[in-house]
């Protein structure tokens, strides 16, 4: 009988135990994330495995890298407002041929629709950056769904683009509830594998600089993002594409990309 205690007593407390590790695994589950990456140099491939959040982005699908077999380049900007360049970048990427993905807030799509317009008549993807610009990490499931239904109605106002399909954590900011609601609503999460200190408008250091910060960071698959704010990009883009393309590198759609690896 007191065997019998004893093992009741033994499966109570190992139940609670695993009670309790499964509450700490959500928990943690949870947690913000703010997007970073051991950046690419000399030709070595970038990796976020030291970043702890490897597994929530495989989870949800979300993308980091393309093919890393392949020299293939994604282009992509972020749009919160319009400090006077994005046309430049656009008459930049038609001339070259080049397709980009713009991810556009709520302010930036009532505030400019003639270039959110253009974007997708010249075969641009837009994508969404939420209404607001807030830490999705921290709102709640119908919030985010808030803030993304309201940018995917005015973008379906002022376009033919009926899909919104891609989204970028606005800052960078992430958890695996965030990511696991915004992938049941049809996105695919798109963060970075090349990206420098761009959108402070008040420290602009000139083209070369632009290029040479990105330049360096080049690899098979990148993903790169730049901010449209930025006079150093505007100026700097023409070369970025020539020189990219003159070592190799093919600039493709986001809905060209066919392999995600996670390093």
């Amino acid at each position: 009988m007191r065997r019998a205690i004893q093992a009741v007593v033994f499966i109570m407390v190992m139940v609670s135990v695993l009670q309790l590790s499964g509450q700490v695994v959500a928990q943690e589950d949870n947690r913000s994330y703010h997007f970073g990456f051991k950046k690419s140099k000399e030709g070595r491939l970038p990796s976020i495995a030291e970043e702890g959040f490897m597994r929530i982005l495989q989870k949800h699908e979300a993308i980091f890298l393309g093919d890393t077999e392949k020299k293939e380049l994604f282009l992509t900007f972020d749009n919160g407002y319009e400090n006077g360049f994005t046309a430049q970048l656009l008459n930049v990427l038609k001339d070259k041929k080049v397709p980009a993905a713009f991810f556009v807030t709520g302010h930036y799509v009532k505030d400019q629709p003639d270039l959110v317009k253009r974007m997708a008549e010249e075969g641009h993807i837009i994508g969404n950056h939420s209404w607001s610009h807030p830490d999705m990490s921290s709102i709640s499931s119908g919030r985010i769904k808030e803030e993304l239904d309201k940018v995917k109605v005015e973008i379906s106002k002022l376009t033919s683009q009926n899909e919104v399909r891609y989204l970028r954590p606005p800052r960078g900011i992430f958890s695996d509830q965030m990511l696991g609601v915004s992938q049941s609503l049809g996105y695919t999460s798109v963060f970075w594998s090349v990206a420098y200190r761009d959108w402070d408008t008040k420290k602009q250091h000139g083209w070369n600089y632009a290029y040479e910060q990105v330049m360096a960071q080049l690899h098979p698959g990148a993903v790169i993002l730049l901010h449209s704010v930025s006079k150093d990009n505007a100026e700097a883009m023409g070369k970025i594409i020539d020189d990219a393309r003159g070592q190799g590198y093919e600039f493709k759609s986001l809905d060209q990309m066919q392999v995600k690896q996670y390093r």
